[in-house]
């Protein structure tokens, strides 16, 4: 059996004990700094608020942002189980509302670096959380490095966060070409969603998806599903600042009604359906972004 099939087997965890295994949702983004991590710790909030049991794996190799986020310092983390023979029980962290996180380590060069046995025996070891929590949301590091690659190739429901920048959309396609062509991806079996995340108009939102969507159906004979939209919004930075989600430091902030709805959108299976304008504003903005 080949490596990435071990690791699907591992993360899917299908009917093979009497508790049905956790949801695993891995969050991943084809490059930095695009809100990837501030999307898993707010959308844990979301989906604790509806009653979810929710645990966030981070695994950002040695680069680990959930902790900062939550602002809380973990005793140990995963590179304790794979070095130093701790347990999974012992790396678990409790963060706000009963949301528990397991850190990938922050600082810790060694992580960035797993080989394939490492990673593997990592995932085996990390198989009894399925019994602790109904969600476990992956928060991977960015790009297409093996082991995000691993994890991603792996995963049966992958979200993909982008932003309307280029450079977001380019590297957000690189990263669904290298898996779309993974001999071991399932196309069939998997789900790959997007959100669009800084965004100043829902039109925004809506063409990041459709310019992703299109190149994926056009030129690898697939399909995306629109998880939604969050917009750009100054109570994210300040929340960012305070080392608290905004989900929980300024709940009816346009984002995290925004991380709201993702979150139902998540639970029900739901594909975001973005409201349109009408109107003279609506010609007039067709008009004006052809001529741009």
């Amino acid at each position: 059996m080949d490596q990435a099939q071990q690791l699907r087997n591992i993360i899917k965890q299908k009917n093979q004990s009497s508790d049905p295994p956790a949801r695993v949702i891995t969050i991943t983004s084809g490059k930095g700094g695009v809100g990837k991590s501030n999307v898993a710790v707010n959308l844990a909030v979301q989906l604790r608020k509806m009653g979810k049991r929710v645990l966030i794996l981070d695994a950002d190799f040695g680069l680990a942002n959930v902790e900062v986020m939550f602002g809380i310092m973990p005793k140990y983390n995963m590179s304790d189980v794979i070095f130093r023979g701790r347990q999974v029980g012992d790396i678990i962290t409790e963060g706000p509302m009963d949301i528990k996180f397991v850190s990938g380590g922050s600082g810790i060069s060694e992580m960035n670096n797993l080989t394939r046995e490492q990673l593997t025996f990592l995932l085996q070891s990390l198989k009894e959380l399925d019994t602790m929590a109904d969600i476990i949301l992956i928060d991977t590091g960015a790009g297409i490095s093996d082991n995000v690659m691993e994890l991603v190739v792996a995963s049966p429901e992958v979200v993909i966060v982008s932003t309307p920048e280029p450079s977001s959309l380019t590297d957000s396609y690189s990263l669904l070409k290298a898996l779309h062509r993974d001999p071991n991806f399932r196309k069939d079996t998997s789900s790959v969603k997007v959100i669009s995340n800084r965004v100043l108009t829902v039109e925004d939102g809506n063409a990041v998806f459709e310019k992703l969507n299109s190149v994926v159906g056009q030129f690898l004979s697939g399909s995306l599903t629109y998880l939604g939209v969050i917009p750009q919004d100054r109570a994210i930075e300040r929340a960012v600042r305070q080392q608290m989600p905004v989900s929980i430091s300024n709940p009816d902030a346009r984002s995290s009604r925004a991380f709201a709805v993702l979150a139902d959108n998540l639970v029900n299976n739901k594909s975001y359906q973005p409201k349109v304008r009408n109107g003279l504003i609506q010609i007039i903005s067709n008009i004006l972004n052809k001529r741009l």
